[in-house]
């Protein structure tokens, strides 16, 4: 009696409850407590089959087979995790079963109880969510990030399946924290994660490693033209600017990509080579992608040997300084000379500073080295003969040193140079923590009476409040400005005029580095600097070669070195393939630089020729011929190559290998061919499979040519972003290659740059108005430029309408939201030159033109749209046009009776599906851009585009019947195709719309 009253307790408690079945598996007994927690009666569970009333749940941790088939193997089980089949609060318990026998030894049930774990469960899913994703992203974090992972090189082991890993890391992150604070820095980060899940489309393909790191997985796919040109997209994305809390902010990113399995196969082994490319692509200037190569792992392994040797260079005497002089740009006159870093290595020979430094930077070394630097100088500047200055680099390291003055005090002490002839360079990146002890620094280095530089200037920390109180004697223009300065375009020559005028408003002398022309160095003369330092007067010298001039009295120095600046080119000896008028020809490549080339042999070509030059790997690119000397031939690039990050060039985008095994196109050195076999493929039509074009994109990474979609991507809130829209719009577009290009265009250069990272609902239309009324201002600004971005972002938002994205519902550019064609006051034609158009169009040698451009006007679809159209879209006694639109999704068109007399009087050939094919190949048309042109022309100067004829429907019925009379009378059934059908069919048509 005692046991049957703790039984009723246990379940009254609520802790858990008891069941029993017979022998067939129907419930014999079941607690009321269960009942209820399931909504039925403890009755109604009787005779139910219990396996039918539980399910195991999903992620059952046991790896138990499920219920039924437990039951069915009349042994004992227990913590088999279930849940009710049908139940409106999802509960869980942990159920245990002992079969019972009878006396014959028969199965005859089974009796068992259960626990109540959901709140256990809850929590250990709680505390799982919190192991698994990041707290202020809500993304997957390293752990999930190595769960995921796991689980694709699992299918790479089994289904020889790909799988891409994307390291991503932010550049200058760090500048919003310490400028703006750690809460802003979180805002960043929140805002970085939603742009890369809108381009990865799936939240659990991104992940936050940590800091300022990101990855992004791409599953099931080794084309590093698809990945490259993702990688592209993520950084062009992440370098648009943010708004955090007021503040603009502009940061980058850098992409280090590894492919599973040729660049490995285990989970180390590829975040390792990705974490490589990441650091070439860093070390390569930043902004960009890097793909891993096995030559990274050796530099990889060559930089840890080196850094070894680093430690003990100094000891062995491997480390020497070489003094390069500082030259008086007026008088030529030696004034001064900077110390220079080299490293002999014992077995490797000179190493680069290019190469040593930034590890020395990584080891710790720099306090170190620079230590011994700043001693060495004053030892060997006391040695030369006269009071030349010897200028010394610290590093923000060093300086950062509070022991920094007494070291100096100690080098001139010991050396027993005067403080008036040491000059310390030092970089802008000393204010980033600037402090009180940073003006200590300065205030304590003054005293000692050494001159002070800012070195690098305008290439680090931005803000120019640091020169009111920082007592510099000298500022050094950065060779980054240098470079290129007398280049057509160039813009350097301003922003060295600039620094000049603010050092001699403060008192300042100047010095540019790096001058290596005589056309640079007549433009620094120009513009007053102050002095130069460069190969135009001389390259570095040891300290006892030095000695030597200066005791000969060799201190006027004459400038000499080529005569004007061309870009960097690099001797190379390589096989390339030249593509013209259908040939593919091999040539030799001779030496190379960003914008052009030069190449042997080759086919016989003229100055101006177009070709397009194949470096292979899928590098193709188009090229002028700029001159032709014997058998070499210099070409200049249409657009310009890109540093690969290994100290050599590519092109920005490279083929799909995929692409050009379809196209079957030969690689470099493989010999001449004919493309295309007894069809010869012309240049226009091979670049446009291979996607190039002779437009040079803009030096940014503003691009969304070929942004993703998806429904996923939409910003906070729930709103959609005008980059979103323009990747839908363009997709709308496939197909449509001309007008699709020009679209992409505008959207890159003009509309994204301004608007691309709004919401949808933040595009006012005073703003809209106020930008375009700026584009139709611009001097430069090419004529009709506003009207046609008008158009293209009115069509942007009537599609989002369409498809009703968030943040559509106010149109900033009309008032009609839903592609409500104009009134007559608001017409892009009138009705004269809509029927000027027509008689053109009707001249044409494109019999179908006439119709096309009359159902445009009449029906207020794009051409794509149109010339895509199935007979299968339409049901002309409802009167309804089908559309399908980009993402699976359609609209419904309603038809006036205009446009169903129109489509009812096309004729439909056999076997032939579309309204409006090409008579011969009855097939849609690709383009009719190039007749449109031609018809165009007959308006006399009008900007319009064919997109703009599904505004033109004037709302007057007397407009459609003169339209439609108008293409029914002209040789409707001659363009048409006629047939005694089709011409019976017209004619009751042109009846019905006369008589109407």
């Amino acid at each position: 009696m005692e046991a049957v009253e703790l039984v009723k307790n246990f379940e009254e408690a609520g802790h858990g409850w008891f069941w029993s079945t017979d022998a067939e598996g129907q419930i014999t007994y079941i607690s009321e407590q269960l009942a209820r927690a399931i909504g039925r009666t403890r009755g109604s569970l009787l005779g139910s089959r219990f396996a039918e009333l539980f399910e195991q749940a999903d992620d059952d941790l046991t790896g138990r087979r499920a219920l039924p088939f437990i039951l069915a193997r009349q042994s004992s089980f227990d913590k088999v995790t279930v849940k009710a089949s049908q139940a409106m609060d999802e509960r869980f318990w942990a159920v245990a079963g002992t079969p019972q026998h009878g006396n014959d030894g028969a199965f005859s049930g089974y009796r068992g109880v259960a626990v109540d774990v959901t709140e256990q469960r809850r929590s250990s899913e709680h505390a799982s969510q919190l192991a698994r994703y990041d707290s202020l992203t809500g993304l997957p974090n390293r752990r999930g990030m190595a769960e995921v992972l796991d689980r694709n090189l699992v299918g790479i082991a089994h289904h020889r399946r790909a799988c891409a890993v994307m390291l991503i890391d932010l550049d200058r992150f760090k500048q919003v924290n310490d400028t703006l604070g750690h809460p802003a820095g979180d805002a960043l980060l929140k805002q970085v994660a939603e742009r890369l899940c809108r381009i990865a489309g799936d939240s659990e393909r991104v992940f936050r490693l940590g800091g300022d790191e990101f990855q992004v997985i791409v599953a099931g796919s080794d084309d590093r033209g698809d990945i490259g040109e993702l990688a592209s997209q993520i950084i062009a994305s992440l370098s648009q600017p943010y708004s955090i809390e007021g503040s603009r902010c502009i940061i980058g990113a850098s992409v280090g990509i590894a492919i599973a399995p040729a660049d490995g196969e285990a989970r180390s082994e590829l975040i390792r080579n990705a974490d490589l490319a990441l650091y070439a692509s860093k070390d390569g200037g930043r902004g960009r992608f890097h793909f891993f190569s096995s030559e990274l792992l050796e530099a990889a392994e060559e930089r840890r040997a080196l850094e070894e040797d680093l430690r003990d260079a100094i000891a062995r005497g491997e480390m020497s300084l070489w003094y390069q002089p500082i030259v008086d740009a007026r008088s030529n006159h030696i004034t001064g000379v900077e110390a220079l870093l080299r490293w002999q290595h014992k077995v490797r020979g000179a190493i680069s500073p290019a190469i040593f430094i930034p590890i020395a930077e990584e080891a710790g070394l720099i306090p170190q080295i620079g230590e011994w630097v700043l001693r060495q100088a004053c030892h060997d500047a006391v040695t030369w003969p006269g009071k030349l200055r010897v200028a010394v680099n610290i590093s923000p390291l060093q300086f950062a040193n509070d022991a920094l003055p007494a070291t100096v005090v100690s080098a001139l002490a010991t050396s027993g140079l005067t403080p008036d002839r040491l000059e310390l360079e030092i970089t802008e990146g000393v204010f980033l923590a600037a402090s009180a002890s940073t003006d200590t620094a300065f205030e304590a280095l003054k005293e000692i009476g050494v001159r002070l530089a800012l070195d690098d200037f305008g290439t680090g920390y931005s803000s120019l409040g640091y020169l009111r109180t920082a007592p510099f004697d000298k500022i050094k223009i950065d060779q980054t400005f240098v470079r290129e300065a007398t280049l057509p375009g160039s813009k350097n020559g301003a922003i060295i005029a600039a620094i000049v005028a603010l050092a001699e408003a403060l008192g300042m002398e100047t010095t540019a580095e790096g001058i290596e022309y005589m056309d640079q160095l007549a433009l620094i003369r120009r513009l007053r600097v102050s002095h130069v330092q460069g190969w135009v007067y001389s390259k570095a010298l040891p300290s006892a070669e030095l000695c030597g001039r200066l005791e000969r009295g060799e201190l006027t120095l004459t400038p000499a070195g080529p005569a004007k600046q061309r870009s960097d080119r690099q001797a190379v000896y390589r096989a390339v393939g030249v593509i013209q008028d259908g040939r593919y020809s091999s040539a030799i490549l001779r030496n190379l630089s960003d914008t052009g080339a030069l190449i042997e042999g080759g086919p016989s070509l003229a100055p101006g020729s177009l070709v397009i030059l194949d470096f292979g790997d899928g590098q193709l690119t188009y090229a002028h011929v700029s001159r032709v000397r014997a058998r070499q031939i210099g070409v200049s690039f249409a657009q310009p190559l890109v540093p690969d990050g290994g100290g050599g060039l590519c092109t920005s985008r490279r083929v799909s290998p995929y692409l050009l095994a379809s196209l079957a196109l030969p690689s470099p050195g493989s010999g001449d061919a004919d493309l295309g076999g007894d069809e010869p493929l012309g240049m226009e039509a091979l670049a446009q499979k291979l996607g190039l074009t002779l437009t040079p994109r803009p030096a940014t990474q503003g691009t969304l040519m070929n942004l993703r979609w998806s429904h996923a991507g939409q910003a906070e809130g729930g709103a959609t972003t005008v980059a979103d829209v323009a990747a839908r719009y363009l997709e709308s577009m496939s197909g449509d290659v001309e007008t699709r290009e020009a679209a992409s265009r505008d959207l890159r250069d003009h509309i994204l740059p301004h608007f691309g990272q709004l919401r949808l609902d933040q595009v006012s239309r005073s703003d809209v108005i106020a930008w375009l009324t700026a584009k139709s201002e611009a001097e430069a600004g090419e004529p009709g430029t506003d009207m046609r971005l008008n158009a293209l972002m009115n069509q942007m938002w009537n599609l989002a309408a369409k498809l009703e994205l968030p943040g559509s519902e106010a149109n900033p550019l009309e008032g009609s939201l839903r592609f409500d064609r104009r009134g007559v006051e608001e017409a892009v034609l009138t009705q004269q030159e809509a029927e000027r158009l027509l008689r053109a169009a009707g001249a044409s040698g494109n019999r179908q033109l006439k119709f096309i451009l009359a159902l445009l006007m009449l029906t207020g679809a794009r051409p794509r749209e149109l010339l895509t159209a199935r007979w299968e879209s339409l049901d002309l006694e409802a009167g309804m046009w089908r559309i399908a639109t980009g993402g699976g999704t359609a609209h419904d068109l309603r038809l006036s009776p205009a446009a169903i007399t129109l489509l009812g009087a096309l004729p439909r050939w056999e076997d032939c599906p579309y309204l409006i094919p090409n008579p011969v190949t009855r097939r849609p048309y690709g383009s009719v851009a190039g007749s449109w042109e031609a018809v165009k022309a007959q308006l006399q100067g009008h900007a319009l585009e064919l997109d703009d004829l599904r505004f033109c429907d004037l709302g007057a019925e007397a407009w459609e019947t003169s339209l439609l009379a108008r293409v029914l009378d002209e040789g409707a059934c001659g363009a048409l195709g006629r047939d005694s059908g089709a011409e019976a069919t017209i004619e009751a048509r042109r009846a019905e719309a006369v008589c109407s």
